[in-house]
């Protein structure tokens, strides 16, 4: 009987109207904005998507474009696009107007969404040019006070503005294979790829989540990752929601680590989860500006890149909760792994824990399923998982084959049934036919009592092929050089592995979502040595070529 009602909550509308809350609850709070219940919640949504239908002629299957930062507008637009049939592209409101363009056309946007207060704006432009209708969205109270009335829709391209009590019907209910969300992969490797994601991608992922982490409706998250993206979106906005939880939105649309503690505690957070590169900035602004206590948070959640052990024990002593490690991809609607709470069986450091809801295996070049402790190409399937990405054959071919998804990273099981990952296939640096992996390097620099942040990637060599190379960011007020760094690496991993050149600097290239992709570090760093030292293979060529030392 359970099975049966999981089978039929398999979209949206269904599992998120599933729970059952009171009225007077607020599950939506925007700090400094409006506070909506699930009754007021589904009310907005189902109007919205009446508007979005009727005077905006959204129909099933049409991809609506959105631009916003975490902001009301954007959750209810998300939930009525999804109810009206139609798939939602959310996009990083700081693209510029090409890469706006891009993603629009190349998801086939048929109506782009922007807040009010940004018009003639980068998206605006992008939509013109591409002959896309434009419409502006704001969120409306009374002047007399602070009640909400709703979304308000307005544009000059399409039939006009619709009317805050247009009572048009929101279409018939979505179906579990309905495309519900289109994203585009980080392009970490080549260029981006389409990828839709039904009602049942959707619904699967989110339940894996919930049942990960014991979701409850006394839960409540603050939302500090995009909701443009499917970390935000799926672990912290829809699964919370569907949990009967409550999220938080903050002041701004977007995260800060000076307000972050302050609504924590203002609105009894119990857990949050962020890339590694907010966990750091966290414990930055703590040694900067320490709390005389922290708000208890029941777990720490870490996922969409690697979490360094360091940083992870860190967090754990200075904001005394259980920080655990996921591992995500979009292709899979986010969650594939997770660390599981303490009373599930603990978490290992270094690992993303065990599958969640999926088939996992680790895969030989051949095919072969290998055994524990073997490493080889991390592949899954479950109902998360997308039956392919848009318009790209090729990508399909290499991606899904043998009945499996190839995440493309490398990895093994150890005797518990936890997944350590130890790269991405094409990031492997080939010094020579040694084989390394960059995260391994990344944790001997992390290990530097100096080293904040670090990356290693490829350098071009003549005599190796490649070499590596690391950037790293040092602590406020540490001192150390490249020297210093390269010799504590030296005692640390073998000889072939330390990195030939240690680049200090400030800051290393992110995505949108404080991802760092070791291309775009690679690229930035080798510029800059070749703009210094010219056209030669690598740093340390260059150095030796010009009688400099390397470090």
């Amino acid at each position: 009987m359970v099975q049966a009602k999981n089978e039929m909550l398999s979209t949206l509308p269904a599992l998120l109207r599933s729970v059952g809350k009171a009225d007077d609850v607020a599950v939506i709070v925007a700090s400094g904005s409006p506070q909506l219940s699930y009754a007021e919640l589904h009310a907005e949504v189902d109007r919205v998507a009446a508007v979005l239908r009727s005077s905006f002629g959204v129909a099933q299957g049409s991809v609506v474009s959105m631009a916003f930062p975490n902001t009301i507008e954007l959750v209810i637009l998300f939930l009525a696009v999804t109810r009206a049939r139609a798939i939602a592209a959310p996009l990083n409101a700081a693209y510029k107007e090409e890469e706006f363009r891009f993603y629009m056309e190349d998801a086939g946007a048929a109506c782009l969404i922007i807040p009010a207060k940004a018009g003639g704006g980068s998206a605006e432009k992008a939509g013109t040019t591409l002959g896309i209708p434009v419409v502006a969205a704001e969120w409306m109270t009374s002047s007399e006070s602070a009640q909400a009335l709703g979304l308000k829709l307005v544009s000059g391209a399409v039939k006009g503005e619709s009317s805050i009590d247009d009572d048009d019907g929101p279409g018939p209910l979505p179906e579990p294979d309905d495309v519900a969300l289109f994203l585009h992969t980080s392009g970490t490797t080549s260029r981006p790829k389409g990828v839709p994601l039904t009602h049942g991608n959707l619904t699967a992922s989110m339940k894996n989540i919930i049942r990960t982490y014991d979701l409850q409706s006394t839960d409540r998250t603050l939302i500090v990752m995009p909701l443009f993206h499917v970390h935000g979106l799926m672990a912290a906005l829809l699964a919370t929601l569907a949990a009967g939880g409550t999220v938080v939105l903050p002041a701004a649309g977007r995260f800060s680590a000076t307000t972050f503690w302050h609504d924590i505690a203002t609105y009894g957070v119990t857990w949050y989860t962020a890339v590694p590169t907010i966990h750091q900035i966290l414990l930055s602004h703590h040694h900067r500006s320490p709390l005389v206590e922290y708000p208890r948070l029941r777990f720490i959640r870490s996922c969409s890149s690697s979490l360094p052990p360091p940083v992870l024990h860190s967090l754990e002593e200075e904001f005394k909760a259980p920080v655990l490690e996921a591992y995500a991809m979009t292709e899979a609607s986010h969650q594939m792994t997770s660390n599981p709470l303490p009373e599930h069986g603990g978490h290992k450091p270094g690992s993303v824990g065990r599958p969640t809801g999926i088939e996992l295996a680790v895969i030989d070049s051949d095919g072969k399923m290998l055994e524990t402790g073997r490493i080889g190409e991390v592949c899954v399937k479950g109902a998360n998982v997308t039956k392919g990405y848009v318009n790209n054959e090729e990508a399909n071919k290499a991606a899904f084959t043998g009945g499996w998804f190839h995440t493309g990273d490398r990895g093994f099981l150890d005797a518990d049934g936890y997944l350590m990952l130890t790269g991405r296939i094409k990031e492997l640096i080939n010094r020579g036919g040694e084989k390394i992996s960059p995260s391994e390097v990344d944790n001997a620099l992390l290990s530097h009592p100096a080293v904040s942040e670090a990356v290693a990637f490829a350098a071009p060599d003549e005599k190796y092929g490649e070499v590596v190379n690391a950037a790293v960011v040092l602590h406020p007020g540490a001192v150390a050089s490249s020297k210093d760094i390269i010799e504590h690496c030296k005692t640390k991993v073998a000889p072939f592995k330390v990195p030939a050149h240690v680049f200090i600097t400030d800051s290393v290239p992110r995505t949108g979502t404080g991802k760092i992709q070791r291309r775009f570090v690679a690229e930035k760093f080798l510029k800059e040595a070749q703009q210094q030292h010219g056209p030669a293979a690598n740093p340390v060529e260059a150095s030796a070529k010009s009688g400099k030392d390397a470090s």
